[in-house]
């Protein structure tokens, strides 16, 4: 594989966005959230001691069935720039870097209680569809779904906790986070910004003629529009329809917006 990349970070932050745009650039291979990642994390638990027989496993026999995971997958597009996306990307920056030396990895960040608030919005206009991201559960409130998905183990919750992962670590100089608000409002620099990050030269990207939706797969989720992208990037104000105390739980959690929390100067677009 010529080159690969890695998009992650924050759910409801542009990843689907960023990655449709990408894909216009024929250079370039994007899409949505790939099995890559499953794959990856199932192999690394069968290569441990869970499994008596990782035993007859050398290091560089683990790296090199890994790094096959990645070839194959992406076998047909050998000569591309590869962008896989997984939210679970920050959370494995030393294997990505022992793998791939010169790939990076764009994080995706948007305001938290917009994050929820968009997930919300998706519940409520999908009524009678109770969705995987809640378990299917039908009797929650907007209080106990906040909560779930803000858990160490829920959608948002997971993605944030692994994004500091990143942000504060060790390779944090392979990181570049990406405002949604930059994403949509200003999306010429901000594809301008992955490409310089990555060392690619530009393309002339089309801001008005975009689209991709994920019918399939958001039906199977109970969630129809989850992975829905827009003809054109724009920005739509709104009033946010969280409850007021909702809103002030996660106002301290936009970490990335303070210079004073970023040690490792970490580049954020």
């Amino acid at each position: 594989m010529r080159n690969i990349h890695f998009i992650s970070g924050l759910p409801r932050a542009g990843s689907t966005l960023l990655a449709a745009l990408l894909r216009q650039n024929p250079r370039v291979q994007a899409g949505m959230t790939s099995p890559v990642g499953s794959l990856f994390t199932a192999l690394l638990g069968q290569m441990s001691a869970v499994n008596e027989f990782a035993v007859f496993l050398t290091e560089e026999q683990k790296e090199a069935i890994l790094k096959g995971v990645f070839d194959n997958y992406y076998a047909d597009h050998q000569e591309k720039v590869v962008f896989d996306t997984n939210r679970l990307w920050c959370s494995k920056m030393p294997a990505l870097a022992a793998l791939f030396p010169e790939a990076k990895v764009i994080a995706c960040v948007r305001n938290c209680s917009w994050i929820i608030d968009s997930i919300e919005i998706l519940v409520r206009r999908n009524a009678f569809n109770p969705s995987k991201i809640f378990n299917f559960d039908a009797t929650g409130t907007v209080y106990s779904r906040a909560e779930g998905l803000s858990a160490g183990n829920g959608m948002v919750g997971f993605a944030w906790n692994a994004l500091k992962e990143a942000y504060y670590g060790t390779h944090a100089n392979r990181l570049m986070l990406l405002r949604y608000e930059t994403l949509t409002s200003n999306p010429a620099a901000a594809l301008k910004a992955v490409y310089d990050f990555i060392g690619e030269r530009s393309f002339d990207h089309d801001f008005n003629n975009l689209e991709f939706d994920a019918e399939e797969f958001d039906a199977r989720l109970g969630t129809p529009g989850l992975h829905r992208v827009g003809r054109k990037v724009t920005v739509t104000k709104r009033d946010t329809i969280l409850p007021p105390d909702l809103v002030r739980r996660y106002e301290n959690d936009n970490f990335w917006e303070d210079a004073a929390l970023n040690p490792r100067r970490v580049r954020v677009v």
